[in-house]
């Protein structure tokens, strides 16, 4: 890793006020709203005790990385690539493998940040326990995180252009969003449903999180659901991916 290269990724994306918008403020405002309705902070027997705004932190957490990994990474990747500066970089010293795992720490980055966001929005302005399975609990989160990364990666190696990464990324995007449960949080839904999304990416990574919210340890089935769609994603990425 080129520090020099990391930097100024850095610095870019903090010249990125929507990207940010979207990755940090977004997750934490819904939580806001969503806590400031009274119902949702009411104890719920068909949530096991638990109240509507403490299945919706994970919810949030899983929000901020699905944001950075499916819509804001793929649009940098696809420009750098679209302007040429991927194939000028394969002339210099810095490979233009450099700069994709600079992408992903940058972005790995926001979406660990959102997540410890909403952690704290939800402790300190609803009352929201904090993990029972602090170790459990990052783990999900991690592989949470380099799958959303590795399915940008794909969206990026399949899209020669902004708009095209945009729009694919937006068709991934919504799918995503209700699996994680953001318009009706995994607990909630049919016990058919429920499997069914459990295989899916961020299904498995709401689940696990769930899990390890309430003190128990991620069921190893939905972790190695993730990690399993990681290795899937990650190598598809790699098969397809063109630098120019």
């Amino acid at each position: 890793m080129n520090p020099a290269v990391l930097r100024t990724e850095i610095r870019l994306l903090g010249r990125e006020p929507g990207a940010l918008f979207w990755m940090l403020l977004f997750p934490n405002l819904l939580l806001v709203i969503l806590g400031s309705i009274p119902a949702f902070r009411d104890a719920e027997a068909g949530l096991g005790g638990l109240r509507t705004i403490d299945v919706y932190v994970p919810v949030a957490v899983l929000l901020g990385l699905i944001v950075g990994g499916l819509q804001a990474m793929p649009q940098t990747l696809t420009g750098y690539r679209e302007r040429g500066i991927l194939r000028r970089m394969s002339t210099t010293p810095v490979r233009p493998s450099t700069l994709l795992s600079a992408q992903m720490l940058v972005y790995g980055g926001a979406a660990l940040l959102s997540a410890l966001l909403a952690l704290a929005v939800g402790r300190i302005g609803f009352d929201v326990r904090l993990p029972g399975q602090p170790f459990g609990y990052a783990l999900a989160l991690v592989l949470a995180v380099l799958v959303a990364l590795a399915l940008g990666a794909v969206v990026s190696a399949l899209s020669p252009t902004t708009k095209i990464a945009g729009a694919v990324g937006s068709v991934v995007f919504f799918p995503a969003m209700f699996c994680a449960g953001v318009w009706l949080p995994v607990q909630t839904m049919p016990d058919v449903l429920a499997d069914i999304v459990g295989f899916t990416p961020f299904g498995a990574a709401s689940e696990a999180l769930n899990q390890a919210a309430v003190g128990d340890w991620p069921g190893w089935a939905h972790l190695g659901v993730m990690a399993g769609w990681a290795v899937l994603l990650s190598a598809t990425a790699a098969r397809w991916f063109r630098w120019e």
